[in-house]
């Protein structure tokens, strides 16, 4: 296919050689995400300061909240630059830059619908979880204030995504530097106070985190504005097509998105009807680490979604296929050496947070056992990404439903069969690894390019 007419990036993504194309263009995604990892690692840290309720609290609020993140960024942030990279893949600029508008309607809207979601029914949904006493009052402090500002997530989730579906990683995550940069004095500022400033508790780090999340939606809508990007937001007429484009991606990522985080709540509430908040607060912490590793695996993923996408478009149906399977081994290789970390040395993660017995017991176990199998994780999740590239998500909606039938199904029958919270970590191990190998095999069999979903 001829390039003349195409910008250097663009040619880029379709000739480079992959591995080093993948990791030039993801170590500033992978830099700021471990960035933003640790930020959140620091947040929880310092309202672990305000004792077991607040800790408990945040375990709570922490899988919808990080659901948002995975649903505005991961889901509905690919649908976008799938979209965005398959239309400059087919040399269609015109209509790459009217699908930016497009995408942020979308993303608008979603932040409102969840938002309300949360407010009206977060203290039901943070009850059935094992909230009870100060934990569900801490849960509903913090949850309120950062659902409140959730369209904000959402719209900077949507100009980030937008940058990325053009090849460009550096843009945004310098501008989420920025913001990790920034929350790293505000929230302890917000949280504890210092001089004239009140400490405002726990509602201070919800505070922060949505403050410096309108500052970088902020940065980037200036750099989208001022041109500098491949695509421009244009006041185009509004066209389904157009919709439909991001959200035949979008909309089948956010039901793998909800499946990911729904397996989390359901696990968490059985661990709270067990072992009651103390537990909750150990499995909470443990699990946030396999929380964590969504963003690290998003650092690969985002190039990703670029590259199969623009090659897709391209009609280079075998090198999208290698840049696929090549990235998705690089995330089980990251992944697997973090799980095996955390097996090994489980009190190093959770000792951080405290030290109450029946916390680091629950959490310790959920490590053990769990730990050893999250490249499977960082697999599947990788060619999630990949999928939503090639704008073909069956497959990736297919393996989370498996998995979420054996984490949560299994788990309980496992529970209620030895009264064992081990026997249900260890469905949720096998659940990682049937879901790793069941999409790595389905894609490297070639179904993108036989299926019509």
């Amino acid at each position: 296919m001829s390039t003349t007419t195409m910008n250097p990036r663009t040619i880029r993504l379709l000739n480079g050689a992959i591995v080093p194309t993948l990791l030039s263009m993801a170590w500033p995604n992978i830099l700021v995400m471990l960035a933003q990892a640790a930020t959140g690692l620091i947040e929880t840290w310092f309202l672990s300061r305000l004792g077991s309720d607040a800790l408990a609290g945040m375990a709570l609020v922490f899988p919808g909240f990080m659901m948002m993140q995975m649903l505005s960024a991961g889901a509905m942030g690919g649908g976008i630059s799938s979209a965005i990279a398959r239309a400059l893949g087919g040399r269609r600029r015109d209509e790459a830059n009217a699908l930016v508008l497009h995408a942020l309607i979308i993303n608008a809207l979603l932040g409102l619908l969840f938002a309300a979601l949360f407010l009206i029914f977060g203290r039901s949904l943070y009850s059935a979880m094992g909230g009870q006493g100060g934990s569900l009052a801490a849960a509903m402090l913090y949850s309120n204030v950062v659902f409140s500002g959730n369209i904000v997530v959402w719209l900077m989730n949507a100009l980030a995504s937008t940058i990325r579906g053009t090849g460009n990683m550096l843009v945004p995550s310098l501008a989420i530097c920025f913001g990790v940069v920034l929350l790293i004095p505000l929230s302890p500022l917000l949280i504890f106070g210092y001089g004239p400033i009140p400490g405002f508790g726990i509602v201070g780090g919800g505070m922060a985190v949505i403050g410096t999340n309108l500052l970088v939606m902020a940065v980037l809508a200036w750099y989208l504005l001022c041109g500098k990007a491949l695509v421009r937001p244009v006041l185009a007429r509004l066209r389904w097509p157009l919709f439909a484009d991001i959200l035949r991606v979008g909309a089948v990522g956010a039901v793998s998105t909800l499946q990911t985080s729904l397996t989390i709540g359901l696990t968490t509430a059985l661990v709270g009807s067990a072992g009651g908040p103390d537990a909750v607060a150990g499995f909470g912490t443990g699990s946030r680490l396999e929380y964590l590793l969504v963003p690290m695996v998003f650092g690969l993923g985002a190039p990703m979604v670029a590259l199969v996408g623009t090659n897709i478009g391209a009609g280079q149906r075998d090198r999208a296929l290698r840049i696929a399977l090549t990235g998705g081994a690089l995330a089980f290789a990251l992944t697997e050496t973090i799980g095996l970390t955390a097996a090994i040395w489980p009190q190093a993660w959770l000792g951080l947070y405290g030290h109450d017995p029946a916390m680091l017991a629950t959490g310790e176990a959920y490590l053990r056992t769990v730990g050893p199998v999250y490249g499977f994780f960082g697999l599947g999740l990788s060619l999630y990404f990949a999928s939503q590239g090639a704008g073909r998500l069956f497959w990736p909606l297919f393996a989370g439903l498996i998995r979420m039938t054996i984490a949560v199904g299994g788990g309980w029958a496992a529970f209620h069969l030895t009264g064992s919270l081990q026997a249900a970590f260890w469905a949720l191990a096998a659940a990682l690894v049937v879901y790793g190998t069941t999409l790595a095999t389905a894609i490297r069999a070639g179904v993108w390019f036989r299926s019509k979903v």
